[in-house]
């Protein structure tokens, strides 16, 4: 049960590393919405930011992802 409350923990932590990551969640959402069509790695670049300012934050909170 140790390892249920250790992930649930880590769930609670999400809305927190979105907030310290919402610059670039807005321009990774901004890539896949300015079209319907969006084609395979057209937002690479993007998202790898998002990753990785995540993966951060979670380090500096000292969580996981």
């Amino acid at each position: 049960m140790e390892s249920v409350k250790r992930a649930n923990q880590r769930l609670r932590n999400y809305p927190l590393l979105m907030a310290k990551c919402s610059v670039a969640a807005a321009a990774y959402a901004t890539c896949v919405t300015t079209d319907l069509n969006v084609a395979h790695r057209s937002c690479d670049k993007e998202f790898h930011t998002f990753k990785e300012c995540m993966r951060k934050a979670a380090i500096d909170m000292k969580s996981k992802l």
